[in-house]
């Protein structure tokens, strides 16, 4: 079958390792089971693999890919949960692994997956549309409805706006009630945001009109003085990702005195991806495709994403 797969590891030209072309078919063990993938979406994790980042280079090749929507044995339309694990949240099981890192991922006609990773695919949204949910939408998510603690009206500043993640906090913010405000250096980006739902975008490191009770924290470095400096007292930081360099240390001083909240996330369980597909064939709200290409095109994909030319998802189909 035709697959892409990580080859070798490569900090400074991830791509050099990116190879296209057949691999075997996926052997299916027991508990588990093989699904036909229709669309998969593009992640930072696959570029992070092919820079070496949370894994090793005796352990390739293997085929990259998290998402995957598609038509499992029996038929059926469903989504993969990207998170290998055991356990009510498999995201707190400390053998967990993502597809892609000990398994191979969904960057392929075929992938193996175990059954209780398959999700119902609602009706309501395309192959697409479904492959973005299982990484960023996912984590976007767990980071509003479950770590942020917030009640409608609160206002939520997001950091970085026009990655998959940022892009899916601000439609997922507005469904759900929120003030959401939004930040990022290009101007294009800024108007897009305005249009997909945020009340008011600005430069980073602006002063804001108020503070906020709420920070979605993916970018890292460039912004964290100013995630910090945008609390309300009482407020909360919450981290995903760090794409511009590790977070710093927090000001204590200010943490302290302020009593402010910095609360780590990651990518929600199966059961939360189930509720997150429910929610937006209730809500309307549809994941933002910057483009969807062939796989057989997917090294053009990495390099969009690895130049920051990206809004939102970039979904390949076999």
């Amino acid at each position: 079958m035709f697959a892409v797969t990580a080859t070798q590891i490569d900090p400074d030209n991830p791509l050099a390792g990116l190879t296209l072309g057949e691999r075997p078919e996926p052997q299916a063990p027991d508990g588990w089971t093989t699904v036909t993938v229709r669309a998969t979406a593009l992640n930072h994790h696959d570029l992070w693999t092919l820079k070496g980042v949370g894994i090793r280079q005796d352990r390739l090749p293997i085929v990259l890919g998290c998402d995957a929507a598609g038509v499992d044995e029996d038929g059926n339309e469903v989504i993969v949960h990207a998170v290998i694990g055991t356990g009510a949240d498999e995201t707190l099981d400390p053998k967990r692994s993502l597809l892609s890192e000990v398994h191979d991922g969904t960057f392929a006609e075929r992938v193996a997956v175990p059954r209780r990773n398959l999700v119902p695919k609602p009706a309501a949204l395309t192959f697409e549309q479904a492959a973005c949910l299982p990484t960023a939408w996912l984590t976007a998510y767990r980071m509003l409805f479950d770590k942020a603690a917030l009640e409608p009206g609160s206002t939520v500043l997001v950091q970085g706006a026009g990655g998959g993640v940022a892009t899916a906090l601000i439609a997922l913010g507005r469904a759900g009630g929120y003030r959401v405000w939004a930040t990022s250096r290009s101007a294009d980006k800024r108007d897009q945001a305005l249009k997909l739902g945020a009340d008011q975008v600005f430069e980073p490191g602006a002063r804001l009109p108020e503070r906020v009770d709420a920070v979605m924290e993916t970018v890292g470095q460039a912004t964290w003085d100013h995630s910090l400096r945008s609390l309300r007292p009482g407020g909360r930081v919450v981290v995903s990702g760090a794409t511009s360099g590790a977070v710093p240390p927090a000001d204590l001083n200010r943490v302290f005195f302020l009593q402010l909240s910095v609360v780590g996330s990651t990518m929600g369980s199966r059961d939360q991806l189930q509720r997150l597909a429910v929610f937006l064939e209730q809500t309307g709200v549809r994941p933002v495709i910057d483009r969807t290409m062939p796989l057989a095109l997917a090294r053009d994909g990495f390099a969009a994403m690895n130049q920051g030319d990206v809004f939102g998802k970039i979904v390949f189909t076999p």
